[in-house]
């Protein structure tokens, strides 16, 4: 049985591609396709086919990668990745930018069960991405 990496077994997931972060004058800036206002989504930044970070957003996506394209001071979660994100960028390596949204069709007794809420902390474990291990 072939081992999949693990972007293999993020789109096998459902997971694609939906944006990127490019650099302008030292600032970050992401472009999202039509996902951006989609709510309760899965995300991940890849790097050169390596998942660099795992999140989940309950807010819009756009609204989301707006906290890290320009944290505010006291969300050190925004803060650092930002700085991640802006370290890759100028390492001249690129940042995807990959969704899984929640499709609305997983329910467990009679409730609405948050997909993404409920395969992050597998992820991580799983997974291993080194920017939440480093405390994003």
């Amino acid at each position: 049985m072939k081992i999949l990496s693990p972007i293999e077994r993020l789109k096998n997931m459902g997971f694609r591609q939906v944006g990127g972060w490019t650099l302008d004058s030292g600032k970050v800036l992401f472009t999202l396709d039509d996902i951006a206002s989609s709510q309760n989504v899965l995300y991940a930044f890849i790097s050169e086919d390596t998942v660099m970070y795992v999140g989940k957003t309950v807010q819009p996506l756009k609204q989301r990668m707006n906290g890290y394209k320009n944290p505010h001071p006291t969300q050190s979660t925004n803060i650092k990745g930002n700085k991640f994100i802006t370290e890759t960028l100028t390492a001249n390596k690129p940042v995807s930018i990959y969704a899984l949204p929640d499709n609305g069709l997983l329910y467990y007794g009679g409730f609405h069960v948050n997909l993404a809420a409920g395969l992050e902390d597998s992820l991580f474990s799983s997974l291993k991405p080194s920017w939440n291990t480093a405390g994003i």
